[in-house]
């Protein structure tokens, strides 16, 4: 059995359409071929005429006006789907609402679409350069039950940590023959705003000079409780002065004190705006002093 596909075309509105017309034809059975489908070479041109044949004038109106509404449906319905596949599908909550999408907070770039959030970004840059002053960065004063004293009176105080390593490191250094000894460590907000400001008044010194031997209040790193000045017993004179380099204490410091997690805060830098402080440490031998001064 052979089923032979006719094909009509139409033109509407000078828009073609393509009709797939009823399946034609009928069964043609070659007995010479023991039943094989005959080709459709073999259909007589006159049997073909007539299985497409010619229909009346109600027929071909009737085709004529099918044919126009399935066009107008195709074309309707093929927008109604492009615009169905542009937009997004709605989403839904737990009880069958449709849940508006929020816009995308980023481009691809990482730049955010939100202008709150790039002057945030802004600010935040600001911030951290606000947090220094004259060369100084800003430290909050160590809680006082956080700090232990080294010193019978209870003059010199550091935070526990440091105090132990500190206690260690000048019993070292007496049984090696130095003569090392810490005069400074923790130092409130109130007492750096009389060395600052007071001792500035006194020796005619400008700001900028007074900073690039002692900080502002607020900004010492002796607010936290892990800064130490040392002197060399043996050598008064060199006392808070850069001379103290040439001393047995400083020599010994910089060999040993790393063993005891000191290191020395102002060096030999050019491009700083603190002046060299060769009896300047600090101690950075736990998590939280480390991040006090590095972070």
């Amino acid at each position: 059995m052979r089923e032979t596909l006719g094909f009509r075309f139409y033109l509407i509105a000078d828009l073609p359409i393509v009709i797939r017309a009823s399946v034609l034809g009928d069964v043609m059975v070659n007995q010479a071929n023991n039943g094989s489908p005959a080709p459709i070479d073999d259909i007589p041109e006159a049997l073909r005429e007539t299985v497409i044949g010619k229909r009346s004038t109600q027929q071909t109106a009737s085709r004529f006006w099918s044919v126009v509404g399935v066009g107008a449906l195709a074309i309707v319905g093929s927008s109604g789907l492009a615009v169905w596949r542009l937009s997004p599908p709605p989403s839904l909550d737990a009880g069958g609402n449709d849940v508006q999408t929020p816009a995308p907070e980023s481009l691809l770039d990482g730049e955010s679409l939100n202008p709150a959030a790039n002057q945030a970004e802004d600010t935040s840059l600001v911030d951290v350069a606000s947090t220094t002053l004259l060369g100084h960065r800003a430290y909050d004063e160590a809680p006082p039950e956080t700090l232990v004293s080294i010193t019978a009176d209870g003059s010199l105080k550091l935070r526990k940590a440091a105090a132990e390593k500190l206690t260690e490191m000048l019993d070292q250094a007496r049984r090696d023959g130095v003569d090392l000894q810490a005069v400074s460590g923790f130092r409130s907000i109130e007492r750096q705003n009389y060395l600052f400001f007071d001792i500035k008044a006194e020796r005619g010194q400008s700001t900028i000079t007074r900073a690039e031997v002692s900080a502002p209040p607020g900004y010492s790193e002796h607010h936290t409780g892990y800064a130490v000045d040392f002197i060399d017993g043996s050598k008064p004179k060199t006392d808070l002065e850069q001379t103290f380099e040439e001393t047995p204490a400083f020599q010994w410091l910089e060999k040993n004190a790393p063993h005891y997690g000191f290191e020395l805060s102002f060096s030999k830098n050019p491009s700083q705006e603190v002046s060299y402080e060769p009896w300047h440490w600090r101690f950075v031998g736990d998590q939280h002093s480390l991040e006090t001064f590095y972070k």
